[in-house]
């Protein structure tokens, strides 16, 4: 069996892909790169790993920075690492649509032009797996391929812009080692558990939805024409493990989006009804949303980012000719949206009031 080195971790995608690699029973070890401040529950999650009962596949924390050189490692350890590691999934990103340009840039794009100058290091690579986002496409339109990667006029937030950069910095190694990139959609959590570690993305809208649902109604938000492409993490789990080990995917950039999306308006009416028990009625300006969560007590209260509603009326769509290509011969599709949406909102329910789940409104 082989080794990994994983970065990201403990993150909730780094988390789910560790323990789908143990149930696959593919690696022997996997060395896990993790930020000096995240230690304690790094070692927290990995006990609640080991409850799998497959003690014999290590989980070995790294302590390490991938905004410094070597991502940090101590120099023994890392010459250590050069002989073993087969496969490095490079995952540690700053998620947040909100965030500030200088940090996304230090985290997204400094640190993964340090991480890929420490992975062409490793002499016995197999594959390297970077995950990028779908979004790196910014605000174009259309059509969006697999195959290109082409700088658009504009992006909608730093996260965007950050990773789009940072994705061109890991389509030049194609060339040197073995490299698949991964483009997920937006993530939510499993499609038939509903379980997360937090509720960001599409729980915007369903924390709006909820922290409103006492109106007598709730309109639509705008009219849009827009699809939401929308994916499970199981979904994301199993195509990315399927694809690190694919000749096919060497070299190639993947799109782990929905094949079929659904409509903007249709996923927030199947929301507006498993949260309220209403369907929406009437409309309000789209402007005025952006005008009333453009005001900090507003969006705090309704644990809304502004960035969110970029995404309503953005039209596009993502083709997955290669994924599915890819996939196909390991009979992974992606789950329906609609279908696991009450799953989606009873993992919600149960704990929408822990703090835990949800990200600091900015």
């Amino acid at each position: 069996m082989s080794i990994a080195l994983i970065s990201g971790f403990p993150g909730f995608l780094a988390k789910n892909i560790i323990k789908e690699l143990r149930q696959q029973m593919v690696l022997s070890s996997v060395y896990v790169i993790v930020l000096p401040y995240q230690l304690d529950r790094a070692k927290e999650m990995i006990q609640e790993i080991y409850e799998d009962g497959l003690e014999d596949q290590r989980i070995v924390i790294v302590e390490g920075d991938i905004t410094k050189t070597n991502a940090g490692i101590e120099k023994e350890l890392l010459i250590q690492l050069q002989s073993e590691v087969e496969y490095i999934w490079h995952l540690a990103a700053i998620y947040d649509l909100a965030v500030p340009k200088d940090i996304a840039w230090k985290v997204n794009v400094q640190g993964t032009e340090n991480f890929n100058e420490l992975v062409v290091q490793f002499p016995r690579i197999k594959r390297y797996i970077y995950f990028s986002t779908a979004y790196v496409a910014g605000k174009r339109e259309g059509k969006l391929l697999e195959t290109e990667l082409v700088k658009p006029t504009g992006f909608k937030n730093h996260y965007e812009a950050t990773k789009y950069e940072a994705e061109v910095l890991v389509e030049k190694l194609k060339e040197k080692i073995p490299v698949t990139i991964i483009r997920p959609g937006i993530v939510r959590g499993h499609s038939e558990t509903g379980v997360t570690i937090k509720f960001d993305g599409p729980y915007f809208f369903i924390n709006m939805i909820t922290n409103l649902r006492r109106l007598p109604f709730l309109p639509y938000l705008g009219k849009s024409s827009a699809f939401i492409n929308v994916v499970p993490s199981d979904y994301i789990t199993k195509a990315s493990i399927y694809c690190s080990f694919s000749e096919d995917a060497i070299g190639q950039t993947v799109h782990l989006t929905d094949p079929k999306p659904y409509p903007v308006e249709e996923v927030y009416r199947t929301f507006v009804k498993e949260i309220t028990g209403k369907y929406p009625k009437g409309r309000i300006p789209l402007s005025l949303a952006k005008a009333s969560v453009a005001i900090y007590p507003v969006r705090k209260m309704l644990q809304v980012e502004k960035e969110t509603l970029d995404y309503l009326t953005w039209n596009s769509s993502f083709d997955t000719t290669v994924a599915e290509s890819i996939l196909s011969k390991g009979n992974i599709t992606c789950p329906d949206f609609i279908e696991s949406v009450p799953a989606m909102i009873s993992f919600y329910n149960l704990h929408r009031k822990d703090q835990a789940f949800h990200i600091r409104i900015k």
